[in-house]
């Protein structure tokens, strides 16, 4: 990887991980067009550690409060506390049990060009639908939370988008939209973190890691500074817009993908 390869790779995997036009296409269409891209899912991931990061620091004070709300007797705040930590708890499950199953699948079936193109249109249905049969106003349940997370698990498939995903889940189990954007990126972390740490193990026991050296180091930086913009961007853009332009986005990057495997 050269130092240009690394600015590209991280500046595509941050501005892409959390806006829902799905990270993993754009590194194919990358690809394809004759650009860097790593399509090493152990490198992929690292950067998306990177990403969880910047989550993590974004909603700090989120993350703070329901720890906070731990230590709380019978009061509604660590109640609505619990309950959002139940939630993430059961959302998380299901991507966790279909990541361990499908995790050799995912680096070799699920990463072509044309299964991506393929998902991107997927995502794109399910998104248009959530914009159609969302019933918003409904409380957080941790079953709730479960529901999204079959979601999450739908989007280890590279090109459907976590985002889309799991924000589409959340409004179609009866999310607001502030709501069901904000517990898609809380929902984020366990998952990347978890696989972002057990990657760089492996790439620090492969000794890969230090051959890639300080370009590794400047894509990481990059993936965390794009990925703080891309999710204050997604945030402020869903308070008053819908998802359509993410949906004619996808549409118009799987077009291209299927055009240039021709």
């Amino acid at each position: 990887m050269t130092f240009g390869e690394g600015i590209l790779l991280g500046a595509v995997q941050g501005l892409t991980e959390f806006i829902p036009v799905s990270s993993s296409g754009h590194l194919v269409l990358l690809h394809l067009l004759g650009g860097p891209t790593s399509l090493d899912l152990a490198i992929d991931v690292l950067l998306q550690l990177a990403s969880v990061l910047a989550v993590i620091i974004y909603f700090r004070r989120d993350l703070l409060r329901l720890i906070q709300s731990l230590g709380v007797e019978a009061r509604d705040e660590a109640k609505g506390g619990r309950t959002l930590l139940l939630a993430l708890v059961a959302g998380t499950i299901p991507a966790l049990i279909a990541g361990l199953l499908l995790e050799d699948v995912m680096e070799t079936v699920f990463r072509s060009g044309a299964t991506v193109a393929v998902a991107l249109l997927f995502g794109s249905a399910l998104m248009f639908l959530a914009e159609r049969r969302a019933r918003q106003g409904e409380a957080l349940s941790p079953r709730k939370g479960f529901l999204v997370g079959l979601f999450q698990a739908l989007a280890l498939l590279p090109g459907v988008s976590r985002s889309g995903a799991t924000i589409s889940g959340g409004l179609l189990v009866g999310f607001s939209r502030e709501e069901a954007v904000r517990f898609s990126f809380l929902l984020s972390i366990p998952i990347l973190l978890g696989t972002g740490l057990k990657k760089l193990w492996d790439l620090l026991s492969t000794g890969l890691l230090f051959s890639l050296g300080l370009p590794l180091i400047v894509s990481f930086a990059l993936s965390f500074l794009f990925s703080l913009l891309s999710i204050h961007f997604l945030i402020s853009y869903l308070k008053k817009h819908s998802l359509n332009i993410f949906i004619v986005y996808r549409i118009l990057i799987a077009a291209l993908i299927f055009i240039l495997l021709v």
